[in-house]
């Protein structure tokens, strides 16, 4: 499976400069509103030693990481739920990601212009926020109509319409919809709508390089943001963009050195990657051996069939068995072939839990 993120904030935070970085995709980057109008996608490997390690272990022909992949969508103004500036392709386009990755600047700079005339975080965020909850009260009261037609030929319905104006009354509270409490049946009612606030929000705080030494410690403007991503279970990054477009250009031995420099013990976009893992419950299981060591994303908590499903549909229609090894077990004793001979490698059914790391092999059948 792979992770589709999508970079929102309002024009001139730094999205593009980020997306850039992220991707080396090219996106212009410039001083005036709307600059990126289509929404720019790049596919991103995740960042995992593990998967270094066992490429070392096994000199396999090749090595493919998980990915990720950011979708740079179009800068958001006041009324764009109203369809002003680039509001419905915006709006449409986070529909088909997994989670909403929001750009916030925290830093100043007189020669780049902000929309809003001065740097405000709390406001740029209750802007996108505002346009976000009124697109979704927009298709929650088509719902309800549409449903309560169905329900005057159809009794069941009328508790889908409960459900639903309870939704309704939530959203007009300013709420967005993930903080709902309703169980998974309830929430099928209205999975058709794709609500933009039902989406997890990982919070970006774009700061000068003075600040990322303290990890935006000392900047008012990121505490506020901390702030508000506390109240909503939400995960807080802070990077520099500028100094993110300058490590993606650098070779590993060149950004470990910069890294240093700059007092650091990884880069940030390593560190946004890992956080939207966390925040969609995503880990990594790999296969290894001589001709290829993979790393291969599934939801915590994925039973060994749909693991294997992840690689062919084959593997899950036939299953067998999975053959597991710990990944501290694989690298403790050296190779797959020496973990099994010290009883490492445990045969798993179809009732298994694949752990985070776990080094697997399927034997299927069809």
């Amino acid at each position: 499976m792979s992770l589709k993120c999508g970079i929102v904030g309002l024009p001139n935070v730094g999205k593009s400069s980020l997306f850039n970085a992220l991707s080396n995709a090219g996106a212009e980057a410039a001083n005036f509103p709307f600059c990126t109008i289509d929404p720019n996608v790049g596919i991103v490997p995740v960042p995992d030693d593990r998967l270094d390690v066992l490429a070392k272990i096994n000199k396999p022909l090749r090595v493919i990481p998980a990915s990720i992949e950011f979708v740079d969508i179009a800068g958001l103004v006041k009324g764009a739920s109203e369809g002003k500036g680039k509001g419905n392709a915006f709006l449409s386009h986070i529909r088909e990601v997994d989670i909403i990755i929001h750009v916030v600047r925290c830093f100043h700079d007189d020669d780049v212009v902000h929309v809003e005339g001065n740097v405000d975080p709390i406001r740029d965020i209750q802007i996108i926020d505002a346009e976000l909850l009124f697109k979704d009260l927009e298709s929650v009261e088509k719902k309800i109509d549409r449903l309560e037609k169905q329900a005057k030929g159809d009794k069941t319905v009328r508790g889908q319409v409960d459900i639903v104006k309870r939704l309704k009354d939530h959203i007009e509270k300013g709420l967005p919809v993930r903080s709902l409490e309703l169980s998974d049946a309830e929430r099928t009612i209205f999975g058709d709508l794709f609500l933009l606030t039902e989406k997890p929000v990982l919070y970006v705080c774009n700061v000068d390089e003075s600040d990322l030494a303290t990890d935006g410690r000392e900047n008012p403007m990121v505490e506020k943001v901390r702030g508000i991503a506390s109240g909503q279970n939400s995960e807080v990054v802070v990077v520099c963009a500028k100094i993110e477009a300058e490590i993606a250009e650098l070779d590993n031995e060149e950004k470990r050195a910069f890294l240093e420099e700059l007092g650091l013990h990884s880069a940030g976009l390593d560190r946004l990657i890992k956080a939207a893992n966390r925040e969609l419950g995503l880990i990594n299981y790999f296969t290894a051996g001589e001709k290829e060591v993979r790393a291969w994303t599934i939801t915590k908590g994925t039973k060994a069939p749909q693991a294997a499903g992840v690689i062919h549909s084959d593997f899950e229609k036939g299953f067998i068995r999975a053959e597991t090894i710990k990944y501290d077990d694989y690298v403790a004793c050296g190779s797959e072939h020496a973990a099994k001979e010290a009883g490492k490698m445990k045969s798993e059914g179809r009732e298994y839990v694949v752990a985070d790391g776990d080094v697997m092999h399927f034997r299927f059948n069809v």
